[in-house]
């Protein structure tokens, strides 16, 4: 069955409504866009940190506010203060790859096609892609976000308060939770459509 078959099926309001997924597309250019914010906050926290390694005053005054926190500043460059600054640009990095997930995966799934097949630099996880893999992709992306902040939080534990402490550990332990109750529900609904193909 030939597109011009399928396009001449629809009504216009199945044509309306079904090509109203195109609304999506600014959504997704809009997220592009918080990608270069990323990319540029980036390489200014990078450039800070050498610029404090090498004894640049400014950069490392910026670098001791950025990780102090509660009023408790860092009086110089040490190993814990690169450690949190590092984390931050792991944090930076894994949300940057949570954007690229939710930006090809949900185009891909919810828009249209890219027509990638065959293209050697199509992503492996984009190659057996649905709302389903996704929505679990991102829940694991979430966890390891979660948990760079997690590890910041307790490597500065210090500064923070036991209620602070508590809470970030409660908010982690509830993502796991949720990605493990998706993971569930997208292995119930895989062995159903299994069972269905089969009779």
């Amino acid at each position: 069955m030939t597109d011009n078959s399928i396009k001449k099926r629809l009504t216009p309001l199945s044509g309306l409504i079904f090509f109203s997924r195109w609304l999506q597309l600014p959504l997704y250019l809009g997220l592009i866009l918080a990608q270069c914010v990323y990319v540029f906050h980036f390489w200014v926290e990078l450039t800070d940190l050498i610029g404090a390694a090498m004894g640049n005053q400014a950069a490392l005054d910026h670098i001791l506010d950025a990780v102090s926190t509660g009023g408790n500043r860092p009086s110089k460059l040490n190993e814990t203060t690169i450690m949190l600054v590092v984390l931050g640009l792991i944090d930076v990095v894994m949300i940057s790859n949570l954007l690229i997930m939710v930006i090809i995966g949900g185009y891909e799934t919810f828009v249209s096609k890219l027509g990638l097949e065959g293209h050697p630099d199509q992503p492996e996880w984009l190659s057996h892609v649905n709302a389903s893999v996704l929505k679990v992709k991102l829940a694991m992306a979430i966890i390891g976000i979660s948990s760079i902040h997690l590890l910041k939080t307790f490597i500065n534990a210090e500064n923070y308060i036991p209620k602070v402490l508590i809470a970030q550990t409660v908010i982690h332990i509830a993502f796991l939770l949720s990605a493990l109750a998706i993971a569930y529900c997208d292995q119930i609904v895989t062995k159903t459509q299994l069972a269905g193909n089969e009779h």
